[in-house]
Formats: structure tokens, sequence, C-alpha cells
């Protein structure tokens, strides 16, 4: 097994990928590693620029059509045979200089994962570090992770942690969470990172409404994936309360001779009960679905990192 292997996602990174080879080369002349471009449905001359580095560590992954960067990331981690994992961008914006300390640091602090906090970002304020900072707060409140730069792709990972993943959708964001959820001993530290030279940024402001909708689901599968009905259910018995209450008051009203009729209070108690009523039934299910997840695939909702015999341990005789 080599000892690393570097996974890049490329999308019309024509002009980025020798230049980027080339510091590869230099960076890690103490290593046996293998590099996998994974070639995201480019339209440009990227796959050529590739199929000429002529080295035979480099590896071309050439997907059939764009899947985005989280499918592309997996395609790259499910061919890679290196001990470990290190994920970086195509664009040139995260340096090849930091793989070995970043290496280093998890072989002598045995962690599973370290990620890289981007330093002095040379993105631009508005529309990258503002947009970033924000979703980089609200991910650590609501998931309890706390990474400081989910936005950085450089990453070392364990091999068997990063194949662990479950890269779907857009969630390469929250791969820190994903590794997480499996038990994963995570460390992070500072990272270079350079101006774009070539190429158009594939970000914008559109991406925001993605981070949220996917940071729900995060939530969810972090707390809730083995106890939905903790979610569904506590919902449900907290807004069909609320719904009784206000119906028990209307019927006190109606008792007492008052017209409760039309009033927007007897719409809102009797959508409370059934939202209430609907919910605990979502919940219902939603355990059933989990069961059967785990139960089907003979899947476990544990992972055990290693067993270590108590022979192991006791001084020789």
């Amino acid at each position: 097994m080599k000892k690393l292997s570097l996974v890049i996602c490329v999308y019309n990174e024509e002009l980025n990928i020798a230049p980027l080879s080339e510091k590869i080369i230099q960076s890690l002349t103490d290593y046996e590693y293998e590099v996998i471009f994974v070639d995201d449905g480019s339209t440009d001359a990227t796959r050529n620029n590739i199929l000429n580095i002529n080295d035979e560590r480099f590896v071309m992954v050439q997907l059939r059509k764009n899947y985005g960067q989280s499918s592309a990331l997996a395609a790259g981690i499910s061919v890679a045979t290196g001990e470990y994992i290190a994920t970086l961008d195509g664009d040139l914006q995260n340096d090849p200089t930091d793989i070995p300390m970043m290496l280093q640091l998890a072989e002598d602090g045995d962690w599973d994962l370290v990620a890289g906090i981007r330093s002095n970002r040379k993105d631009g304020l508005l529309l990258r570090l503002i947009p970033s900072k924000i979703a980089n707060y609200l991910i650590r409140l609501l998931t309890k992770v706390d990474i400081k730069d989910y936005g950085c792709t450089l990453k070392v990972y364990k091999n068997e942690i990063a194949k662990e993943l479950g890269l779907y959708g857009e969630l390469h964001r929250f791969i820190p969470i994903l590794a997480s959820s499996n038990g994963a001993s995570i460390t992070q530290i500072p990272v270079k990172h350079h101006a774009r030279q070539f190429g158009k940024t594939k970000y914008n402001l559109s991406r925001t409404f993605k981070v949220a909708s996917d940071l729900i689901l995060m939530v969810f599968l972090t707390r809730y994936m083995q106890k939905p009905m903790h979610i569904f259910g506590g919902l449900g018995i907290l807004i069909f309360t609320i719904g009784a209450i206000l119906n028990v008051y209307l019927l006190g009203l109606k008792i007492m001779g008052e017209d409760i009729w039309g009033k927007p209070i007897l719409i809102l108690a009797l959508l409370m009960v059934l939202g209430g009523i609907q919910l605990i039934t979502i919940g219902i299910i939603s355990e059933i679905q989990m069961r059967t997840y785990y139960e089907s695939q003979q899947k476990s909702p544990f992972k055990i990192k290693r067993i270590v015999s108590g022979k192991a341990n006791s001084p020789a005789k």
C-alpha cells in the first residue's frame, strides 16, 4: 500500500493542471504516492492536459458527465489505495507543500482527519469571505463539530475513514461532520491559501441556499438519524398539546355562550392538533424506516475502532 493518495476533483481547469502537477512532484519527493485527478465532465482541454502528464503516479478518473464535487470526491476516494488520502482543489489555491506537515501531524497524533484552516484567504470579501464566516459559525453552532473552516478542501484522512464518509448530493462541505458521526478523531491546522491565477471560480452566492438546506439535513443525520422519533415526536407532542389547550379554551367560551365560529384562533387550534398528529405519525414511520435501513443491509448503528487484548499490554515474563 502506498503511503499517500491525492484526490483532486477538476472541472474546466485546463490551465491549472500542469503547474499543479509540477508543484505536487516538488512537494512530495520523500513519499511514495499516487495522484488521482477526477475529471468531473470538463468541456475544455482539462482531460488532455491530465493525460499529457508524463508520470505513472498520476491517474485520471473520468466521469461521464458533471456530477458535482461530492460525487467526484467519492469517485476518487473509491479508487484511492494509499494509507492516507489527501484531498485538495485543482485551482492552485490549496498548496501541496502543506501536505507533508499535515500527514506528519496525522501520523504523530494518530488523527483520523486533519483539516486545513485557510490563513490569509485570497478571496473576495462580500461574495466569499463574509458568507463563509457566517456559514462556518452556523454549522459549528448547530452541529457542535468545532471546525473553523468547513470550506477548505485541503484535508488528510486515514484511508478507512475517507471510504466510510458516504458522500451524496452536496455533502462535501460537511465532511468533518460525516467523519465525526463515524467516530473519527479530528484536528485542525493552518494552511496556505493562494489567489486563483487561471480559470473562473465555480462558487457564487446561489450556493448559500444549498448550504442552508444541506445543513438542515446534516443536523438531522448527526443528531436524529438513529432516533427520528425524538425530533418528529417531540415537535408533534408540543404542537398537539398547544392545539389541545386552545381547543379546551374555545370549548369553554362556547359553553359560556360566545360565538367561536370564524375566529382565527379556532383555525389555528385545529391546524395544530392535526399537524401534531401528522408529525407523530411521521416519527413512527421514520423509526420503522431507520430500523429497515440497518437491518435490511445488516448494518450496525455503531463502529468499533479497534479491539485490544489485555495480554497485549501485560509485561513480558
